[in-house]
This record gives structure tokens, sequence and C-alpha cells, in this order.
């Protein structure tokens, strides 16, 4: 399984991949989301020239290829032709999972973030972890551990209603695959640091933690509680 545990129409940062598989008849584009900060906001931590490559080309790369196969599936729909259909599934999960994973990313950071979470958050992550040093250690262990291209989460297990660690391998989303609803993810792909950190992984997921914004991430785990 690519990604490891330690309908609705538009994918959106809640949405199950696959549901998004059975209505794309309804369909409507998906947009590009506006960052909440400038591409240099993030410096030193995150240089400005990544940030613009990662949003500007990467994400709308996905978000553009995710549009175009849609037209592709809601064709084959119409002519009844399930052999496209399945072969369309692969691209619909990696540009679909990439959109998602990458909107939810950008909120996840802040110019004014860094630091520790309050209230509920901080009890649940003392609660299910230790402490918040316990739950980055392990948290970034996971991240840079990835084989290849992927990315760490914080989910909430609304089941049990514990938070957890996972990994998840390329642009797999982590409800859809897990079942897990995604808080905060570190996106260890290459394109995410390599410009400034090279092959250094572990100093870019040390130095991300500078820029999470907690204010999003507990907003995140008020709202998977409901």
């Amino acid at each position: 399984m690519l990604c490891r545990f330690a309908g609705t129409r538009r994918f959106t940062a809640a949405t199950p991949l696959g549901s998004a598989l059975i209505s794309v008849v309804s369909r409507q584009k998906h947009m590009l989301p506006d960052l909440p900060y400038d591409y240099g906001a993030l410096e030193p931590h995150i240089s400005a020239e990544i940030m613009q490559l990662h949003h500007s080309k990467h994400h709308a790369t996905y978000v553009n290829n995710l549009n175009i196969t849609e037209e592709k599936y809601k064709e084959a729909l119409a002519k009844g032709d399930v052999t496209t259909q399945v072969a369309l599934q692969p691209a619909l999960r990696f540009n679909g999972g990439g959109h998602i994973n990458h909107s939810i990313f950008w909120t996840n950071l802040s110019p004014s973030g860094g630091g520790e979470p309050q209230g509920e958050l901080m009890e649940a992550i003392k609660r299910d972890f230790g402490s918040f040093e316990k739950m980055k250690e392990k948290m970034s262990a996971a991240s840079v551990a990835v084989q290849g291209s992927g990315w760490g989460w914080l989910g909430f297990d609304k089941g049990s209603g514990h938070l957890r660690i996972s990994a998840c391998a390329n642009q797999d989303p982590l409800q859809g695959t897990t079942g897990l609803i995604p808080l905060l993810g570190i996106d260890v792909w290459e394109h995410a640091y390599y410009l400034q950190y090279k092959n250094v992984r572990p100093d870019y997921v040390k130095a991300i933690w500078n820029v999470v914004s907690w204010e999003n991430v507990s907003d995140r785990f008020k709202a998977a509680k409901k």
C-alpha cells in the first residue's frame, strides 16, 4: 500500500478522492488557490524562488492535468467506455491528490508561524505522543524516511479520536488512502526543498517547523472533531 499508517464532485482538502470519480459529469474546473502570503514571506526557512516554482509551476501543473483528465473521464463516462475510465484513475488520483495536498500545505504555513500549538490541540498532542517535542520528532522522522517522493502527515483518526502520524508516497491523499483527516502535512518532494537544501532533507524538515501555522492546524483539528 502506497500510504502507510504509524458522491461529491469537487476535490477539496476534506473530500475522499474516490468519491470524485462518481459524478465527474457535473464538474467545474479546479482553480489554483492564491497563497495567503507573498512568495518571499517564509524566508529564510523556505526561499521565494522555491515558493514561486512550487506554487505557480508544480501545483498549477497538478490543477491543469486534473482538469484535463476529468474532461477525458467525462467523455469516457458518456461513451460508456469503462476501459478508459479505469485507465484514467491513476492520473485522477495523482493529480487530484497533488491538488488536495498542496491546497492544505499552503495554509499549514505562515510567516508568523512556529512555536507551539495551544489549547485542545496541544492537549491532544501530549495525550497521544507524550509531548510536543516527541510529536515533532516522530513526524520529522516519518517525513525524512519517505522513500523517494511523498508527504509526512499529522492526521486525526475520527474513529478513535486520536492523532496519528502517517507517511504517504507520491501524491496519495491522506484521507482517501488511510481515512485519517489531514491536519498538517510536510511535502518532501525534492521540488519543495532542493534549490535551497540540496539533498539534505532533514535540514529542510527541521526548518519547516519555524513556519508551521498552528492556528490553521488547530482550526483543522476542531473541524475534524465535529
